[in-house]
């Protein structure tokens, strides 16, 4: 696996060393460098980057505006984050949007491929759960095991920062999963899931009713949430003149 990965910092001597740490790393693959946060979003929007090492601190946009930019796109999937930043205040800031580590500057090579190795599980764990959602099923993590569900049983995913409530049709208790509700996003095929909510993503299959701002799933009623109304109204536009 080669993952595809870009470098933004407006610092040349902080670019150039973690340019030459992604050359050095087997797994990863340099696409680009950028000294601009403005520059790396124009290349994003264009191209399809697996992995972004972000610097925090840089003028017109910042490294954790330009992150939470990526993370409100509707209906994308964007890069996974490691800052890059001589600032430790920003790390609660990093783990809210979803980033996948957070380097101290000055940081070694050694700790660059522990940060790089977790993106690299994370990737190969994505994989292995889209090809088993072909199979109608995925695998989640539900305390110390993997628990087989039927993409058919889910009725809502329902989001709690570090974790997910998986309900299922026919069983009184959620699953609990370790894992985020934009994994499962992006996890979930789309012609059968969708993203209603920042908290929810719900089965089309299971939908009781619905109107221009509401979704009725049997178990809770869910207000559309703003940033994903006009997919919504999409998706209902044949069935409400």
């Amino acid at each position: 696996m080669k993952i595809r990965s870009i470098v933004v910092d407006d610092e040349p001597l902080a670019l150039e060393m973690v340019c030459k740490f992604v050359e050095k790393t087997g797994f990863l693959q340099l696409e680009a460098r950028f000294d601009s946060a403005l520059e790396a979003l124009a290349y994003i929007n264009s191209h399809e980057v697996d992995l972004m090492f972000l610097d925090i601190q840089m003028p017109d946009l910042t490294g954790m505006e330009l992150a939470r930019v990526l993370e409100g796109r509707k209906g994308q999937i964007s890069p996974k984050v490691i800052f890059t930043t001589a600032y430790n205040q920003f790390a609660i800031e990093g783990y809210k949007v979803d980033a996948l580590d957070y380097l101290l500057k000055p940081f070694s090579y050694e700790e660059f491929l522990t940060a790089s190795q977790k993106a690299l599980r994370h990737f190969e764990t994505a994989a292995s759960q889209a090809s088993t959602a072909t199979d109608d099923y995925i695998f989640l993590k539900v305390e110390y095991q993997l628990v087989k569900v039927l993409l058919k049983d889910i009725v809502l995913v329902e989001g709690y920062k570090d974790y997910v409530k998986v309900h299922l049709s026919g069983k009184n208790a959620p699953l609990l999963s370790l894992t985020t509700l934009k994994a499962m996003e992006e996890m979930l095929p789309q012609r059968q899931f969708m993203r209603v909510h920042r908290s929810y993503i719900i089965s089309l299959e299971h939908i009781q009713s619905i109107s221009k701002s509401t979704v009725n799933m049997g178990i809770v009623t869910i207000t559309v949430g703003e940033g994903y109304k006009e997919s919504f109204l999409q998706f209902i536009n044949k069935w409400i003149q």
